[in-house]
């Protein structure tokens, strides 16, 4: 029995420099819902990972669902070692970018060389970051249209990833994709869902249902098929370590730093606006949930980021999907079951832990294992239409007049054909030809370009 909390307090845990850890059953309790849920959606949706190591560092397969648990380690930590109040993730709106730019190295050694480069980049941005606490400077510094352009850069990424996959699965994927649009985003659905439990569950299970009916559907056309095993699956790590790790296969040259910087910037772009989110959802669960103090630090954050990455990095090689701050579909859907009242969730801390751990357990069982095997392309398409959809109407949303869309779309389309360090290059230039209120490099009285359409404001 978790450790009972003051009413206004901050939950229970040990101090340590600015982070708060939480022993599960003293700190937390156990959750039935989330355990339930959290470690079957887990367990598919990480298995993702698994796909992409098999991709891109060209290891089998019984080697590379290894990663499953080194990610769950570094995910649990994020709220029982760190105190975060998020439901860790991926930087998945960056995922498409990355794998566009890991497609550009042979899969093997460049390619680990590589991602290791961008992943060491990305954790030196993270640690200027957390020691100055510019973080929210710099986020206003990136102008709306060029993040814009960046997201919808994610979007073209990932559909263009997938519509050249439908030869492999015609049938599978697109009716598995018209599924789980339709339980994420469907209008007459979301209005059915309101007035159906049954159909409001669904919702909540959307990737989960897609993975079911591609199992029945695959093998109907041919395209997927089972081979299910009994037993128990003991993770290679050493095998893993030894095929991944920099310190077995060799650290990237400088060249490859150079490269990928202009990449981990764009990441960075991505994980502050899920922070900006976070922190959003963050304050609206606190102001119906009076009786816990949920302590949001955006530095803190920044080294829990930090820690994460390099932690991963170091353990056992670079990690494709990237650590980030939360996994926004269930972040939503936990706070949601946490504004409903104390009795539900007691914690948001319960929630956030409970979701993660089954699966490791599950992750050791082979009949799960080899039931995923053949569904895990499925799942990495699933996860990057999901990512593609959202970051194309979220970037559209963020602009509003023509020549703001024109140039986000624009500039979009050149980060995801040429890559970032043109996209940047592309980007800043335009927008000082385009967008900038006043004339470039004047100071004259009535240089300034007022016109709603020409400022892009």
């Amino acid at each position: 029995m978790a450790i009972k909390r003051e009413n206004g307090q901050v939950q229970p845990g040990i101090k340590w420099w600015r982070f708060t850890a939480r022993v599960p059953g003293v700190h937390v309790g156990f959750s039935p819902p989330e355990i339930i849920q959290g470690g079957l959606l887990t367990t598919a949706t990480a298995g993702v990972v698994a796909a992409l190591t098999m991709k891109f560092f060209n290891v089998p397969f019984e080697v590379a669902w290894t990663v499953m648990f080194i990610q769950l380690l570094w995910l649990v930590a994020q709220s029982v070692v760190f105190g975060e109040p998020y439901a860790a993730g991926w930087i998945t709106p960056a995922l498409p970018l990355v794998m566009g730019f890991l497609a550009q190295f042979q899969a093997g050694v460049e390619a680990i060389h590589a991602m290791t480069a961008l992943m060491v980049c990305v954790c030196a941005i993270f640690l200027f970051f957390a020691v100055t606490g510019l973080g929210s400077r710099f986020f206003k510094w990136v102008p709306v249209e060029l993040r814009a352009a960046i997201i919808f850069a994610g979007a073209v990424s990932a559909f263009n990833a997938e519509f050249a996959r439908l030869e492999e699965m015609p049938y599978t994927l697109p009716i598995v994709w018209g599924i789980v649009l339709v339980l994420m985003f469907s209008v007459w659905f979301t209005k059915a869902k309101n007035k159906v439990k049954a159909l409001k569950f669904a919702g909540s299970m959307a990737m989960l249902i897609g993975f079911l009916v591609a199992a029945v559907v695959g093998p109907i056309f041919g395209e997927l098929s089972f081979d299910i095993k009994m037993g128990w699956h003991i993770p290679q790590l050493g095998t893993y370590i030894e095929a991944v790790s920099p310190f077995s296969v060799g650290w990237p040259g400088l060249d490859l730093y150079i490269k990928a910087l202009p990449l981990a910037i764009m990441v960075y772009i991505f994980v502050f606006g899920d922070l900006v989110l976070a922190n959003t959802l963050i304050e609206q669960a606190s102001e119906v949930r009076k009786d816990e103090k949920l302590v949001v630090d955006n530095t803190r954050t920044h080294f829990t980021l930090l820690f994460r990455n390099l932690g991963h990095l170091l353990m056992a090689g670079p990690f494709i999907p990237l650590h980030g701050p939360m996994w926004t579909g269930v972040h939503v859907f936990l706070v949601e079951r946490y504004k409903s009242g104390r009795k539900y969730m007691d914690s948001l801390y319960d929630g956030v832990f409970n979701w993660y751990w089954p699966a490791f357990i599950l992750s050791l069982l082979v009949p799960v294992v080899t039931f995923m095997k053949p569904l895990l392309p499925v799942a990495l398409s699933i996860t990057l239409i999901l990512t593609g959809f959202a970051c194309a109407y979220i970037a559209i949303s963020m602009v509003k007049t023509p020549a703001s869309q024109g140039y986000a779309f624009f500039v979009g389309m050149i980060i995801s054909k040429f890559g970032p360090a043109w996209g940047l290059g592309i980007g800043i230039g335009l927008y000082l030809l385009l967008l900038l209120p006043g004339v470039p490099f004047s100071s004259r009285p009535g240089s300034a370009v007022t016109t709603e359409e020409g400022t892009g404001k």
